[in-house]
């Protein structure tokens, strides 16, 4: 007793021994954090191999940013396309219906046609243009016998059976498709509607070659005024359900520039021989409209088609980790 009170100083005096870890496995000298993401224990360092060392995982997203490239003015276009439909709801949509409705069928089939007569040279002239010399002559074919047979026009005897003379509507636009010229910037302008550089330059030319090759009486401000009009009438009459899908849908202007593009692009393929398919035979013979500056862009017949792939959002960003 006496030595552990002799003793006690001391080891009060004395530091605590500290505390025991529990054991754990020893960790190697070269683990590191690119060994912690996959590396096995043991391995050289990245560093040490001689490598750079791997930077952090992040997310990488890809996107097209500005206007989209066949559609530059897409600013200009959405608004002249909003004013538009305003306009056709307003002032032409009645007046075509008016037109339907209150006109004979069998007098606004003759106006109609004497519409399409008018435009036969320009048709024949492309189709020559083109190298194919036996529609050409079909076309005038049709132009001479609708002129004399058909009163001016007013009955398309050509077509009848036993003659056959099918209407095929061509124009400067679709020569220059043909021959190579790319479409340019697409175009929504007030009274054309839809259109691009090559199709408004192209239609231009199709409405100038009668007052400028043979002068009166189609050079007179009546004769331009009473085929924009009756063209104009009857076009929004053959698309006049086409046009309210479009406008029902999600994104009306971006779905009319889409299925614009996408059709002229198919009637050029199809005059430089492209197969067809059997649905779109009808609509290659008769490209509709787009020739000219006042017709509809849309395909001519009661359903909506739209193209193989039509982008109404944004593009799809690509998000990819490295």
């Amino acid at each position: 007793m006496l030595a552990l009170i002799a003793a006690a100083p001391a080891l009060l005096a004395a530091p605590p021994a500290p505390a025991r870890e529990p054991s754990a496995a020893p960790v190697p000298a070269d683990w590191s954090l690119a060994a912690a993401q996959g590396s096995a224990p043991g391995a050289a360092p990245p560093e040490a191999a001689g490598e750079a060392a791997p930077p952090d995982r992040e997310i990488v997203v890809e996107g097209e940013y500005g206007p989209p490239k066949q559609d530059p003015m897409i600013g200009v276009n959405e608004e002249s396309y909003r004013i538009s439909q305003a306009v056709d709801r307003a002032v032409v949509e009645p007046v075509a219906h008016a037109y339907r409705d209150n006109l004979p069928g069998p007098l606004r089939d003759g106006l109609g046609n004497v519409v399409r007569n008018l435009g036969e040279p320009s048709n024949a002239l492309n189709f020559l243009l083109q190298g194919k010399v036996g529609k050409a002559f079909e076309t005038l074919g049709r132009l001479a016998i609708n002129s004399t047979l058909g009163l001016g026009g007013l009955i398309d005897i050509a077509a009848k059976p036993g003659i056959g003379l099918p209407y095929r509507r061509n124009g400067f636009a679709n020569t220059l498709g043909y021959y190579g010229v790319g479409p340019g910037a697409y175009l929504y302008l007030p009274v054309t509607g839809a259109t691009t550089v090559r199709d408004l330059f192209g239609s231009t030319l199709d409405q100038a070659l009668l007052p400028l090759a043979v002068g009166r009486p189609f050079n007179r401000p009546a004769y331009a005024a009473g085929y924009f009009v009756i063209n104009g009438l009857d076009q929004r009459l053959a698309f006049d359900e086409e046009l309210a899908m479009i406008a029902a849908s999600d994104d009306p202007y971006t779905l009319r520039r889409e299925t614009y593009l996408a059709r002229r692009a198919r009637e050029i393929a199809a005059l430089k021989g492209a197969p067809v398919a059997d649905e779109e035979e009808e609509e290659a013979a008769e490209p509709g409209a787009d020739a000219g500056p006042s017709a509809a862009p849309l395909p001519p017949h009661s359903r909506l088609r739209l193209p193989e792939r039509v982008q109404l959002t944004a593009p799809a960003a690509r998000v990819e980790g490295r």
